[in-house]
């Protein structure tokens, strides 16, 4: 079931996104599931600035990230464990064995998929946060992908790494050309699920989630069967909707 939050911009797409977040805070040791990309960043840094004036302390939350890049090392200044320190944790007091993101650079891929996957199921993840892709990916999930997936390797859409070859100075050879996922029947755990879309070339892929037929075509279509999900959207990303 889908609860459609339209904001007039990006700071209050991020603002609403916090106001769930604050209230899985609440909970006595919550497990969060995070995800990365520019969707994110408002809602990290409300999340900051929400740690540093009221206190709120990631002592006890565990985190568990959605995906990694294949084929960079950890310090990588683009790696995903790169960016969740630089944009989040650096600034919490979160403890480091509480972060969980897989790891890229592991020399047998297959089971770094298998012990990640492990890892989650000691934990029910309260909050999962995600992005969706313009061609309706939900983590590093590319159309095709079947429904009952768990943690994989990804081989990534060209479509994804040019989406994402502004983040490696707009070199797309730069880009990794896999990744590892939590696959969608991971994702499918998660108590509650927020979705955050801005710009108008989301409206597809927010089209495709929320009213489009439900289809490996469009993997986060698949979220039409999860009981508890908030879709914040823009204007510009809901305008095939409303």
């Amino acid at each position: 079931m889908f609860n459609v939050v339209i904001a007039d911009d990006y700071d209050l797409v991020s603002s609403e996104a916090f106001k769930i977040m604050r209230n899985v805070m609440n909970k006595e040791n919550p497990v969060l599931g995070l995800t990365t990309g520019s969707s994110p960043i408002g809602l990290y840094k409300k999340m900051i600035a929400d740690h540093n004036s009221n206190g709120t302390s990631y002592k006890k939350v565990v985190t568990f990230n959605l995906d990694e890049y294949i084929g960079i090392p950890r310090d990588h200044e683009q790696s995903y464990y790169t960016f969740m320190h630089e944009n989040l944790f650096d600034s919490l007091d979160i403890r480091e064995e509480n972060i969980h993101i897989p790891h890229g650079d592991a020399e047998d891929l297959e089971a770094e998929c298998a012990r990640y996957e492990e890892e989650l199921s000691k934990y029910s993840i309260d909050l999962q946060v995600l992005g969706i892709g313009v061609d309706g990916h939900i983590a590093f999930n590319e159309p095709g992908v079947q429904f009952d997936s768990l943690t994989h390797v990804m081989k990534l859409e060209e479509q994804t790494r040019r989406d994402n070859a502004r983040f490696f100075d707009d070199d797309v050879d730069e880009v990794p050309t896999h990744a590892i996922t939590m696959g969608l029947a991971s994702i499918m755990k998660a108590a509650k699920i927020v979705v955050i879309a801005t710009g108008a070339n989301k409206a597809d892929a927010v089209y495709g989630m929320v009213k489009g037929p439900k289809s490996p075509d469009c993997p986060a279509s698949i979220l039409q069967d999860h009981p508890d999900v908030t879709v914040i959207l823009d204007n510009d990303a809901a305008f095939r909707i409303v």
